[in-house]
């Protein structure tokens, strides 16, 4: 029996190209079904095959870990990041996270839908956190948003109030490394009564260095989370 979220899917999509055709948003050409991107612009999403297994770096060879996770191994112990962050799929990601773009949002998603998973699950998904005053000025956290149809499709539970980000912090952007890991040290906590699995994949839009996930996840291990992964939807290339 094909599963419920299945089955919602292919009646929405039925809808949506009735209603309202699918429609590429990078070239404006007719969108492959179920998604707001032409086939062609979908082909040219960078894929991140060939990268580091610990870190998900992209690298001219795959490896079990790259030099950076040679030197210091971060604190999670696997991560995915199916895409490497660059054209075309850097400007659906600027247009869903700066411009209240959704569905941006909704063709990243399926787009991660469509990449092969990791063979060990999680027992739980765990959104990187906004603080208070970012997500109101928002109205949404990306990563979140990206989770919640991809953790469907896995069948996988979801923890967005797991962690809470306890300071504004400062944009990531325009930070070098250890300025980053500066500005998210002591920035997250555990929320009070929450209980955790042994395997915990936290769950980010973007990995640029990894300090943000990587003080996520020292927040996780402190708690006894034996395992936890890394997970995100495109990783940047060595800066």
């Amino acid at each position: 029996m094909e599963a419920p979220v299945r089955l919602l899917q292919r009646g929405l999509d039925r809808l949506h190209a009735t209603v309202l055709p699918w429609r590429c948003l990078l070239c404006g050409a007719a969108g492959a079904p179920g998604m707001d991107l032409c086939t062609a612009c979908a082909k040219d999403m960078p894929r991140n095959h060939s990268c580091c297994a610990r870190c998900a770096l992209p690298l001219p060879v795959a490896a079990a870990a790259c030099g950076q996770c040679l030197r210091r191994l971060p604190p999670w112990e696997a991560a995915w990041a199916p895409f490497r962050y660059g054209w075309p799929l850097d400007r659906l990601e600027t247009r869903f996270k700066f411009g209240d773009d959704l569905a941006a949002g909704r063709t990243l998603a399926a787009l991660w839908r469509g990449e092969p998973v990791p063979s060990e699950r999680p027992a739980l998904i765990v959104p990187v956190p906004l603080h208070r005053s970012r997500l109101r000025r928002r109205g949404y956290n990306q990563a979140l948003e990206l989770a919640r149809p991809l953790a469907a499709m896995l069948g996988l539970a979801q923890g967005p109030d797991v962690l809470v980000r306890t300071r504004d912090t400062s944009a990531q952007t325009e930070l070098d490394r250890t300025a980053r890991r500066r500005n998210v040290r002591g920035a997250f906590r555990l929320r009070a009564g929450a209980v955790l699995p042994d395997h915990v994949a936290l769950f980010d839009d973007v990995m640029t260095t990894g300090a943000t996930l990587a003080e996520c996840a020292r927040v996780l291990k402190r708690a006894g989370v034996r395992r936890v992964d890394a997970w995100a939807l495109a990783r940047a290339p060595a800066r």
